[in-house]
């Protein structure tokens, strides 16, 4: 796809993208994607930052791009227990879907990045992931024309951090997936969904008040605390790694819970392999942790109530924006 192409695929996108389906009767309702002040969002933008997503010189030994832990057929995820990175090394962590991150409140599992502008940085300098710095990037991209090219004509300024980070970010705002047929079923389309899935979104809402955590359009609360996953936690102490503080040992940032029936393994580990693997952690009210929430409490659901919360976790994949 060349680039004027790439730019009329993006524009038609942005004009889809600005609508979700989420009024009376089905009318779909305006909602523009949220960007900062400092980096508004174009189609210009967003081509360019999908070229970047893409390009392997962005990490140390030009074989690993964004795009290698984060696969769009995958939800923007690798389906590894950890993501690889330069020289084969294993990553610290389980790679998160991307999409719909326009709407995050932080960024990694332990919340500390409050910018998608700062996360592109994260990745790049991580010796385990790309293993390379901002320096050396700007280096061997500089050398590429066309991105000299649009550098200039979208920035108006030479190839640098500022747009290195502001395209790739704008690029990633772009990922927006709310049109699941859970979504359609929320619009009014009663057909939409089984009664299996129904009777899952009864249980997810109603009698386990899931939506304790996994709330709103995204199903988080984008809080960050331990969901008993361990008794111990070991090298990866979660939010306590920030802070040093310990009513923050264990503490991860509550997933979203959109495409989740792509994005297996599971937690931030990639220790749980299947959705229903994750619903009976949550049913023993997880492991014996000083941290763990007050809201993670046993449950007992027979086979069939366990089938049917899985396949309500299931109406949320959309794979529009993946295709």
């Amino acid at each position: 796809m060349n680039f004027n192409r790439s730019l009329f695929f993006w524009a038609l996108l942005l004009a889809l993208i600005g609508w979700k389906c989420s009024g009376a009767g089905g009318k779909p309702v305006l909602e523009k994607i949220p960007f900062p002040e400092d980096n508004p969002i174009t189609t210009a933008k967003i081509a360019f930052g999908k070229k970047l997503f893409f390009d392997k010189r962005l990490s140390r030994n030009n074989e690993i791009s964004c795009a290698s832990c984060h696969q769009p057929h995958k939800a923007f995820t690798d389906g590894l227990t950890k993501s690889r990175g330069v020289n084969g090394q294993t990553a610290m962590r389980n790679a998160p879907s991307l999409l719909n991150s326009s709407y995050f409140k932080s960024y990694m599992y332990d919340g500390e990045v409050k910018t998608l502008e700062e996360q592109v940085l994260v990745p790049i300098q991580d010796h385990l992931e790309m293993g390379s710095s901002m320096k050396e990037v700007i280096q061997k991209l500089s050398k590429d024309s066309e991105y000299q090219q649009l550098s200039k004509s979208i920035f108006n300024r030479e190839l640098d951090a500022y747009v290195i980070t502001r395209a790739i970010s704008t690029y990633e705002r772009s990922l927006i997936s709310r049109n699941s047929r859970f979504d359609k079923f929320r619009a009014g389309d009663k057909q939409a969904l089984t009664v299996d899935e129904k009777a899952g979104w009864i249980l997810f809402s109603e009698k386990l008040y899931c939506t304790k955590c996994h709330s709103g359009p995204d199903f988080t609360n984008y809080s960050v605390v331990s969901n008993g996953l361990y008794t111990d936690y070991g090298a990866d102490a979660g939010r306590f790694r920030i802070n040093g503080l310990e009513k923050e040992r264990g503490a991860f940032k509550v997933p979203g819970l959109r495409n989740s029936s792509l994005t297996a393994p599971y937690m931030h580990d990639g220790s749980i392999r299947t959705l229903k693997e994750v619903v009976l952690h949550y049913s023993k009210g997880g492991a014996n942790f000083p941290n763990k929430s007050s809201a993670i409490k046993p449950f007992e659901l027979n086979d069939l109530e366990i089938s049917q919360l899985v396949s309500f976790f299931k109406t949320l994949t959309d794979t529009t924006t993946i295709k």
